[in-house]
């Protein structure tokens, strides 16, 4: 059973930071490709942060390359999204994500799980 449940979204002003942490329940958190996406109000969701179950690749999307790190902690079955440089177009629930599969894909249909969603805002 994986439970995801994400943490650490809040307000902010431009220039700021965040880190979202994104917890499993479950056993199998170190096998699974795990991803960040983020849904901005009237737009898709767009992934920004993948990363391999060993944490040694990782993908960021242009729009936040540069600013945001993914890193991952499987001993705490938890991964990380490090936002610095925050920007308002970065304003946006985020969502982490697991594939089981251990596949990469930035496609939303490639993760089997999700996590309930986490609010940040930042204002300019």
């Amino acid at each position: 059973q994986v439970q995801l449940v994400e943490s650490g979204g809040g307000s902010v002003q431009a220039g700021g930071s965040l880190r979202l942490s994104c917890a499993d329940s479950g056993r199998a958190f170190g096998i699974y490709t795990m991803g960040w996406f983020r849904q901005a109000p009237g737009k898709e969701h767009e992934c920004v942060a993948i990363i391999s179950w060993t944490g040694s690749t990782t993908y960021y999307a242009d729009s936040v390359r540069g600013r945001f790190t993914i890193s991952r902690d499987n001993a705490k079955n938890t991964v990380y999204l490090q936002m610095n440089s925050l920007k308002p177009e970065d304003t946006a629930v985020y969502y982490c994500a697991a594939d089981p599969s251990r596949g990469w894909t930035t496609a939303r249909r490639g993760y089997g799980y999700w996590g309930q969603g986490t609010q940040v805002t930042v204002s300019s």
